[in-house]
This record gives C-alpha cells, sequence and structure tokens, in this order.
C-alpha cells in the first residue's frame, strides 16, 4: 500500500480523496470552451461566464504600486496590516456607505482577498455540529469550511418569486436554535439583486433573536448603477452588534489578483478573526497595501466600470429579450441572471441549466454559467472582452445573431 493512502483527512475524503471521477462545474467550462473553439475555427468565443473585471487597475494606482514596491520599508511582514491601510478603509466606509464610529484596527482588519477571509471566520465562530445557513445559489467557501470543521450546512435558496432574497421565516425553528452564522451576500453574485434597508433590519432581527453570527459579503456592493446608491449591512442599526461586512478590491478596483479586502463590523469578532489571521499568514504585501489605501481614497475610480457595465448591461439585456429570454438590468455587480431555455424549436429538451449552457457553448460558441441550485438559470456577465462602445455594440449583435440561430424555447418547466 503507497504510504500516504490513508493520512489525507477525512474531511477531504480520506481514503476516497482522488478517486472522485465528478469534475467541478468551472473545470467543465473550460474543457467545453477548447472543443468548441476547435470545432469553430475562425469564430470569436463570446464569453459571459467571466467573473472578473475585463480592465486593469487605473494606472494611477498601478504607479503607486511601483513607487513602493522597491522601498526597503516595505519588505517587512504585515501581519495583521498596516495602519494606513486600516484608516483607509474605515475611511471608504464612512465617504461612500455612510458608517461611521470605526476605530481602525478595532472594527477593521485586511485580509489577503475576500477568499482567504471566508474560509478563516468558521475557525472563529464554527464549532463540531454548528450549523452554518448560507443563501444558494451562491459563493461556497464558508460552508465549506464549516462542514471542514465538522459543521453542518443549511442551504436557503434564493427565488425569484421573493424577489432574490431569502425566506427567513422558512427555516426550520430547529436549525435557527443550532445555527451559528448566517452568510448574506449583496449585490448578489449570481442574480445582481441589490440590499434594501428594510432587508438588512430583518436580517439584524432574524440574528438577535437566535443569536447568530451574520457575515456579509459585499464584494460587489460599490458597483451600483442608475440611482440606486451603495448600501452596507453595518449602515443598519444593530448590524454592529451581529456581524462583520467582507469588502473587496477586486470587483470595484479591478485589483482582482492583488488579493486584497479588509472585513469591518463587531470588534470581538475582528478580534478573532485577527487572532486566527496572524496565526495563518503573515499579511500582504506592504506595497500593495499602499496602492490599495490610493484606490480606497480615490472612490471616484469606480464610475467608470460603472458607466460601462451599466451600458453593456442595456446592449445585453435587449439582445436577451430578443432571443426570448426574460431579462430584466440589474441595479448592481455584473451579472445578468436569467432562466435557463427549456429546449430548441426542433424538439431538443434540456433537463437542466448544464445542459443548455453546454449546447450554447458547443453550437454558438457562447459562454455563460449554469445554476441549478435553486431553478435552472443561466448568469451572464457584462466583463467580456470589448474595446471601446463600438466594440460593445459589435459583439452582442454577433451575440444576437448567435442566439437567434439556435432557436431556443422557453416554457415553465423550471
Amino acid at each position: 500500500m503507497e504510504f500516504m493512502h490513508d493520512k489525507i483527512a477525512s474531511r477531504l475524503g480520506g481514503l476516497e480523496f482522488g478517486e472522485k471521477t465528478e469534475i467541478y462545474k468551472f473545470e467543465k467550462i473550460k474543457r467545453l470552451k477548447t472543443a468548441a473553439r476547435a470545432s469553430h475555427p475562425g469564430l470569436p468565443l463570446i464569453d459571459l461566464g467571466v467573473g472578473e473585471p475585463d480592465r486593469p487597475a487605473d494606472r494611477r494606482i498601478v504607479d503607486v504600486l511601483s513607487e513602493e514596491a522597491g522601498k526597503p520599508e516595505n519588505r517587512f511582514y504585515s501581519d495583521n496590516g498596516i495602519d494606513e491601510f486600516k484608516e483607509a478603509a474605515c475611511g471608504y466606509l464612512e465617504r461612500v456607505f455612510g458608517v461611521t464610529g470605526l476605530v481602525p484596527g478595532i472594527h477593521c482588519i485586511h485580509g489577503i482577498g475576500s477568499k482567504p477571509i471566508l474560509a478563516m471566520l468558521p475557525l472563529c465562530i464554527v464549532d463540531p455540529g454548528d450549523v452554518t445557513i448560507t443563501t444558494v445559489p451562491g459563493y461556497p467557501v464558508l460552508a465549506t469550511y464549516t462542514r471542514y470543521l465538522g459543521g453542518e450546512v443549511y442551504t436557503l435558496p434564493l427565488l425569484e418569486k421573493n424577489d432574490w432574497y431569502p425566506d427567513l421565516d422558512s427555516i426550520p425553528h430547529h436549525i435557527c436554535r443550532r445555527a451559528k452564522v448566517l452568510v448574506i451576500n449583496y449585490p448578489n453574485n449570481p442574480t445582481g439583486q441589490v440590499a434594501t434597508t428594510d432587508f438588512y433590519r430583518r436580517v439584524v432581527a432574524f440574528a438577535r433573536r437566535y443569536g447568530i453570527v451574520v457575515v456579509a459579503d459585499a464584494a460587489y456592493a460599490a458597483l451600483t448603477f442608475g440611482d440606486t446608491e451603495p448600501l452596507s449591512f453595518l449602515s443598519v442599526e444593530g448590524a454592529m452588534e451581529v456581524g462583520l461586512e467582507i469588502h473587496s478590491l477586486s470587483k470595484a478596483f479591478n485589483m482582482t489578483g492583488w488579493r486584497l479586502a479588509f472585513v469591518a463590523g463587531n470588534p470581538r469578532l475582528v478580534s478573532a478573526y485577527g487572532t486566527v489571521k496572524d496565526n495563518t499568514d503573515s499579511g500582504q504585501f506592504r506595497a500593495i497595501q499602499k496602492a490599495g489605501i490610493y484606490a480606497l481614497g480615490h472612490p471616484e475610480l469606480i464610475a467608470e466600470n460603472r458607466e460601462r457595465y451599466s451600458r453593456r448591461f442595456d446592449l445585453l439585456v435587449r439582445v436577451l429579450n430578443e432571443a426570448g429570454f426574460t431579462a430584466r438590468k440589474p441595479k448592481a455587480s455584473f451579472y445578468c441572471y436569467v432562466k435557463a431555455p427549456a429546449g430548441t424549436a426542433s424538439g431538443k429538451r434540456f433537463s437542466n441549466a448544464e445542459e443548455a449552457s453546454a449546447f450554447m457553448l458547443r453550437n454558438a460558441l457562447v459562454s455563460c454559467v449554469p445554476w441549478d441550485d435553486a431553478g435552472a438559470y443561466l448568469r451572464m456577465s457584462v466583463t467580456f472582452e470589448a474595446e471601446g462602445h463600438e466594440e460593445e455594440k459589435r459583439v452582442m449583435e454577433s451575440l444576437g445573431k448567435r442566439l437567434s440561430g439556435l432557436n431556443l424555447v422557453f416554457d415553465d418547466r423550471y
């Protein structure tokens, strides 16, 4: 027997680790893209599945990084973040979201991206047997670590009939009594829905009633359109008592690969996160934090992204509706969430969104992300590659022609 055969932890499958043949959704999409390109040589892929900005960070942010990277004082570990970054984060929350009274280092600590923050928080909160309530579809990291730690996950579906808000009243009482964490994400990935003050008030009341910690993932919080103003969970009375909010510089400032974020909220929870973080990493490179300080101090840089995404949504929604989809422009994020087609006019039927998206990719070289967690839906992103408004219109015109050629049909089967 191979020496390592029985050494892998049970949380990763133990003896069965590496034996599963199931392919991760995004790996399936990657493989399908490769095959589709080979089948349609010369036809460019229209990739609506990308979940990161299509532009690099602003030149001024890059210039700060370049200037700071070679300074000898920036070579040291930063541990739980340099003071200047924490101050900038608190200032950003006040300037953009109206959150006041935050003390840097007490109410706020940085992270090497929001994903590690979500991974570490269960180590601060979840004991074996505790329940994490998480919305689906959604980002699974905190739920995954809950299971790693011997906790349980209760999934709360986001349904169109509820305007993509979780129905907190539907959660069984015995689950609420055992629950330790509620994870919410607004503006939401993938639905594009935004939170309201009334919704956040209901979340606070729910958390107080059952003694549950709220983790609000606010990665898209600043990417709002039209008359919709950015809204922070922490701006609602009582939120600071019951939870935390995670902000990322990835989406708003096009700093995806820079890995820089921060968590803010209840001081005891922030301190617990800082303890786990201190034993997990040694902080993000100081020069990156200083570039982040510039970004947080110039929220007007987000305006260009907002304008571009809003303009592209206008084009995408029109094209989708002309092709038979029922699409609405979201108020935030860069995702359009639409019901998947049921089949084609020739009689082909799709059993779920995954089959529908695979058909679109194979036959029209249009890539999107399927979600079958709470009905059959497709997520389409406006972060596709295109330089300037005219090229955006050409890409969308091509998308319309390709979708029209598929003769998709829709019904209420899902």
